[in-house]
């Protein structure tokens, strides 16, 4: 279901597929080939949502992001960049993610963290609020810590794992 909210709708590029039963709320934007899975909710009522291109946030996940204050002029707004792929029942408040990224289930991102490209985060990581995750490694634990570099197979698998939601969604729009 896409709501307006305050007169700002969320705006779909081609080939996005948004399953019927997640919830966009206001000012998100979503890029090119990419997919909001079932019972996600991201609500983009107090600052603003980007979602890159072919991305996919998958089933149960939650995004939102910080309002906008006398302390905090810009909010924290919630960017996530190209080729991500989101894993079930994440949530994401108020970061900065960047391309190549996997966040895996149950992960929990705070605000005002930057993922660099490049990154793996373990299922069931707690990201605490203003760190950032660098480039090239993967990220595990509660609170999470830099556990090694990645593999070249891995960081191939980041755009693989892109590409495969990619198919996925476009045979759901066949299905009409």
């Amino acid at each position: 279901m896409l709501r307006t909210y305050k007169g700002i709708a969320p705006k779909l590029s081609e080939g996005v597929y948004v399953d019927e039963s997640a919830v966009l709320v206001g000012d998100i934007s979503i890029g090119k080939h990419s997919s909001v899975w079932p019972l996600v909710a991201a609500r983009g009522d107090v600052n603003y949502i980007t979602i890159g291109e072919r991305t996919n946030v998958q089933d149960g996940s939650v995004l939102h992001l910080t309002r906008k204050s006398q302390t905090n002029p810009e909010g924290y707004p919630l960017i996530i960049g190209d080729d991500v792929t989101v894993g079930h029942k994440v949530m994401l408040h108020g970061c900065k993610l960047g391309n190549r990224i996997l966040v895996g289930m149950g992960a929990i991102v705070m605000d005002n963290v930057t993922v660099e490209d490049d990154v793996i985060i373990g299922g069931g990581a707690l990201v605490p609020p203003n760190k950032t995750l660098e480039s090239g490694y993967l990220y595990v634990g509660s609170p999470v810590k830099q556990a090694r570099k990645l593999t070249d197979q891995e960081l191939a698998f980041l755009k693989v794992s892109a590409q495969n939601y990619v198919e996925l969604k476009d045979e759901y729009l066949e299905e009409g």
